[in-house]
């Protein structure tokens, strides 16, 4: 086989995991635009079912639920064109397919690698598959909770106190939400990352150690990146975060390799 015949070999296994990848975000975001979760009550527990209903979908519910959470008071969420809302609740449903479709999102990536890793690389990857979309999740959560409203609160402020009436665009909110809770939900992985280069031997325990300086850096670049304004303090929001998580996996992969030197 010529390396030409290998790179287009390469080329269509890539291009059938994207397929796959995104046929199942697409059929999870079809079924949050098309349904509406409707409470029932068995006994003293309170569940769920969908119910089709596409003009008050899920897509819309987490939109509600964003706006009665996220929105500062005396913010007005508006929308200034038809159709934002639709996109807006497009969005959504994308985001949410993402993190319901992540373990086979993270299957067909793993799945595409395999045969360039190495067996002990193989094992670290299957290992890491499950505390990664955990990961995932609980940068969302976190994010959703304890970053988005305190970051909104703190720039709409700034019109409070000039006595300015704020309007807030539906389209900009959401995508000012999701943007966020993708940058935390990636960034919870960085433990896993580290874990996996040093499972795999590319790298030692020490070698976090000696460069937290730069990763410390590198970390408050990329909260600078990710913020919208130019304040400097809401990155701060991201960097804390992320240089607690850099020093939990330094840690934890000190630890890993001192009980693997003491058997």
């Amino acid at each position: 086989m010529s390396d030409l015949d290998g790179i287009n070999k390469h080329f269509e296994e890539l291009r059938k995991r994207l397929l796959r990848i995104v046929l199942v975000i697409g059929i999870i975001a079809v079924f949050i635009l098309a349904f509406h979760v409707e409470p029932i009550q068995v006994g003293e527990i309170t569940l769920y079912y969908p119910n089709p209903e596409p003009m008050n979908n899920i897509a819309a519910q987490v939109t509600q639920h964003m706006k009665n959470n996220l929105v500062p008071e005396n913010v007005q969420l508006i929308q200034t064109a038809p159709g934002q809302a639709f996109f807006a609740q497009i969005y959504v449903a994308a985001l949410i397919g993402v993190v319901v479709g992540m373990p086979v999102i993270i299957r067909e990536l793993v799945g595409f690698i395999k045969p360039a890793l190495k067996e002990n690389e193989i094992n670290v990857s299957r290992s890491i598959s499950v505390p990664a979309l955990g990961l995932f999740i609980i940068g969302c959560v976190f994010s959703y909770n304890f970053v988005i409203p305190y970051i909104l609160e703190f720039l709409y402020r700034y019109g409070e106190s000039a006595g300015l009436v704020t309007f807030l665009n539906i389209m900009d909110f959401v995508t000012f939400v999701l943007q966020f809770l993708l940058a935390f939900g990636l960034s919870f992985q960085l433990p896993l990352v580290m874990y996996a280069i040093s499972a795999s031997g590319a790298v030692d325990a020490y070698f976090w150690r000696k460069n937290i300086r730069y990763a410390i850096v590198a970390i408050v670049i990329f909260g600078a990146v990710i913020t919208p304004d130019g304040s400097g303090v809401t990155m701060w929001f991201i960097a804390v975060p992320m240089i607690v998580l850099y020093t939990i996996g330094m840690l934890f992969i000190e630890r890993k390799e001192r009980k693997k030197s003491n058997i």
